[in-house]
């Protein structure tokens, strides 16, 4: 009697988990992208949107750096439109929290984040696409500012090392208030709500900082709290790789501004970024 051997079907070996993660990683990479060119298209959609944040700092420039730079003085001495600019450079970052929030707000308003989640995407799409697209419109922002700096005169002194160090220090801290704002804008109840609550909570970390005025010109527990303000660090840190005056101080906030211009933005992201994650998880259930 003779057998007759069946030939086995060929099966494809099951992934293994190195495989299975780079594969998770090409999707997300993929899909965050598709939300980032989404986002973008917004933007493009919403010239008014674009005019307005884009005008704010030129504004800023303007009347700081001319109306009132005239009778503003910085400590140490120097010209105050070159103590001036890195601030506005930092500000703006910070006001950008208030696109960041309103954007992911609308979009949990109008379901269009339950609609993604329905749909075969990377669920962490939606947080990539918009820190990658709030990341792309932060450099177009720090473009148009050193644009506009450079025609008022503003320049930085060190190389451009420590300038391109400086730019990255300040999209850092962008990235730390992308965040920020996608977390707000997950929790707050409608986008309407943005302005009222984001808006008047920024002008203080901007007032109180030293955007405009050095801490050594302040009183003296009004300087403490400037210091250590995180815009004043990333600020006071932009100053020195720049070139620009306005350092000095006695503390040890004002003695290690770059740490601090690192550390701030690394805490803010350690803390708000796992709360933004679990907080999209628990959408809707």
């Amino acid at each position: 009697m003779t057998a007759t051997l069946r030939a086995e079907p060929h099966r494809p070996p099951a992934p293994g988990p190195v495989t299975a993660r780079a594969g998770r990683l090409r999707r997300v990479v993929r899909d965050g992208w598709t939300m980032t060119l989404r986002y973008l298209a917004h933007v493009l959609r919403s010239p008014e949107e674009i005019i307005i944040y884009f005008s704010l700092p030129i504004m800023f420039v303007l009347v700081f750096g001319y109306v009132l730079g005239g009778g503003m003085a910085v400590a140490g001495g120097g010209n105050y439109r070159e103590f001036l600019l890195p601030g506005v450079f930092v500000m703006t970052m910070l006001y950008g929290l208030g696109a960041t929030a309103s954007a992911v707000a609308t979009d949990v308003s109008r379901g269009v984040v339950d609609r993604f989640r329905s749909m075969p995407v990377a669920r962490s799409a939606l947080l990539v696409g918009r820190g990658a697209a709030d990341l792309v419109r932060a450099v177009l922002e720090l473009v148009t500012l050193v644009v506009c700096g450079l025609l008022v005169g503003w320049q930085w002194h060190d190389g451009m090392g420590g300038a391109l160090l400086a730019v990255a220090l300040v999209l850092l801290l962008r990235v730390a208030v992308t965040w920020v704002g996608i977390y707000l804008g997950l929790v707050v109840p409608n986008p309407d709500t943005v302005a009222v609550i984001i808006f008047p909570a920024a002008f203080p970390f901007s007032a109180l900082s030293n955007v405009f005025v050095s801490p050594q010109l302040m009183p003296d527990w009004l300087g403490v709290v400037s210091e250590w303000n995180p815009l004043s660090a990333t600020t006071a840190a932009a100053r020195e790789l720049f070139g620009n005056p306005g350092l000095g101080g006695d503390s040890w906030a004002a003695q290690h501004p770059l740490l601090l211009a690192v550390a701030w933005p690394v805490a803010l992201i350690a803390v708000f970024a796992p709360l933004a994650v679990r907080r999209y998880h628990h959408l809707s259930r």
